[in-house]
């Protein structure tokens, strides 16, 4: 059985960071991860603003190399990432995304897994020929546009830390150990 609901605390909720709505999404996503469940049964769409922040800041931390490094390139989180920015509206986020995307297609199979296998930093012709600094120019917010998602979801919740964990542990049927 899915877990129907887009789950944020109060804090989170009352926070003018935008950021930490999300956050608090990834939080309890992670949450769950470790309880044992298994991402066909987390909340799609919350799975969606996951993964989108995941683009974003490692984006924002070391540009489009850094995220094709580190994701190793994963054709399913791709897709997701694809299908999220058009579902949350960052036309423009996509537009990059798209064409950032064909740089990586366009590279042979070799070049690619000597980059992803190699060092990020140091003289890397094939990191610099992936970065894009217009990702950081264009007027889109990714971090407005993702929360404002959440916010204005029909599953979307908001609740106290107390209730979360009750939430989850009837959802997972034990207890969970709170930190």
């Amino acid at each position: 059985m899915e877990f129907g609901r887009i789950i944020v605390s109060e804090t989170a909720m009352k926070s003018e960071n935008l950021q930490d709505v999300i956050h608090s999404n990834i939080s309890i996503i992670n949450l769950m991860r470790e309880e044992g469940v298994d991402d066909e049964l987390i909340h799609e769409d919350a799975l969606t603003s996951y993964y989108l922040d995941y683009y974003y800041s490692q984006y924002a931390e070391g540009n489009f190399s850094q995220f094709v490094y580190n994701s190793g390139w994963n054709k399913e989180l791709n897709e997701l990432i694809e299908e999220g920015l058009a579902l949350i509206g960052a036309e423009k986020h996509l537009e990059l995304f798209l064409e950032q995307s064909k740089k990586v297609r366009i590279m042979s199979n070799i070049k690619l897994g000597k980059f992803l296998k190699g060092k990020l930093e140091g003289i890397n012709p094939v990191r610099d020929a992936l970065n894009n600094n217009i990702f950081f120019e264009l007027d889109e917010n990714l971090v407005e546009l993702n929360a404002n998602f959440l916010k204005n979801h029909p599953d979307f919740e908001v609740l106290a830390v107390d209730e979360i964990f009750a939430v989850l542990e009837e959802f997972t049927g034990h207890e969970i150990k709170r930190s």
